[in-house]
């Protein structure tokens, strides 16, 4: 075990170590953006007194890297400042926008895990057939068009013609869960179409990838029926890179929820993140840009432990 705990320590190091890249990339590249914080906020009459006082208080004299390191001490205490835009605290205004964008991706993630490992075990039960086939094409036509393209052909569809669901996915907080699960279906949706295939795909290929090794066929041989043998026999061993494209596509539905949530209108992280800017409130910016970072990161760690530590070759090496 000390073996494995090293490999998890070294992985968490190696995390912190590439979020604190990125907290330096976030920065940096917000500040290159052209215009001045102070004229974008004051605008192009403001005097150069009113300028001064803004930037004093803004403290946007002071040198890149004393900003850079006074950001990031209030980003790990969960401070990070006052949007420019309405003068509020950016922790008040991103907490519900987090939560939301996280119930977004949660629900997609809970239709489209078990939806793709199902059809990806029935893929490689009938593997070419007529269903197979079917499942793989659909799968791919789906991910081989852009997000809002989705969403826009789900909106004709759903909300246009049939009425069943509403095209804007608009919720509050006093909304309860049947009334959430109703109006953010269809970004949901959306979602679970984009990141469906590659979890169908990687399942199929790990289960039909074991279905000729001794083991399976000797599963066959004894009568087993086909489901129990792919289910009980096959399934627990090709949990590892299920568990990785599982993991690495749930990261992809935190960050590249951003034009899902543009186009239903959802008040989500994305959505605030393009508010801001197109409001040039770059401390809100900055914010959104971490927190989707860190989630990211967080949940390709996750993929890759979980992915080691369901491996028994990894867990129980040769010669240990």
């Amino acid at each position: 075990m000390r073996p494995m705990m090293a490999m998890i320590l070294g992985r968490l190091g190696l995390g912190l170590l590439t979020l604190l890249i990125v907290t330096v990339i976030v920065f940096g590249a917000v500040e290159l953006l052209p215009g001045d914080v102070a004229t974008e906020v004051l605008g192009q009459s403001a005097t150069p007194e009113t300028l001064a006082a803004l930037r004093a208080e803004l403290n946007l004299d002071d040198p890149a890297i004393v900003r850079y390191g006074r950001w990031l001490g209030g980003a790990l205490t969960g401070d990070f400042g006052m949007s420019l835009a309405n003068r509020r605290p950016i922790a008040e205004l991103i907490a519900t926008r987090t939560v939301n964008t996280f119930f977004l991706a949660g629900y997609a993630a809970a239709i489209a895990v078990p939806l793709a490992v199902g059809l990806g075990m029935v893929a490689a039960l009938y593997r070419n057939s007529a269903f197979d086939r079917l499942i793989s094409g659909s799968t791919l036509a789906a991910i081989s068009f852009p997000e809002y393209f989705v969403g826009y052909i789900l909106i004709l569809l759903f909300s246009v013609q049939l009425g069943w669901f509403p095209s804007l996915a608009d919720v509050s907080a006093g909304d309860g869960l049947g009334q959430r699960l109703h109006a953010t279906f269809l970004p949901a949706l959306t979602l679970t179409l984009i990141v469906m295939a590659h979890m169908l795909r990687m399942t199929r290929a790990a289960i039909v990838n074991l279905l000729a090794l001794p083991y399976i066929e000797m599963a066959h041989l004894k009568g087993l029926r086909r489901w129990r043998v792919i289910a009980v026999h096959a399934l627990p061993n090709a949990l590892a890179p299920i568990i990785n494209v599982v993991a690495l596509n749930l990261a992809y539905l935190i960050t590249g929820v951003v034009l899902v949530e543009v186009v239903f209108v959802y008040p989500g992280l994305g959505q605030l993140l393009v508010d801001s800017v197109a409001k040039r409130d770059f401390p809100v910016v900055q914010a959104a840009c971490l927190i989707f970072a860190a989630t990211y990161i967080l949940l390709n760690l996750a993929a890759d432990i979980l992915s080691t530590v369901s491996n028994p070759r990894l867990l129980h090496p040769r010669g240990s």
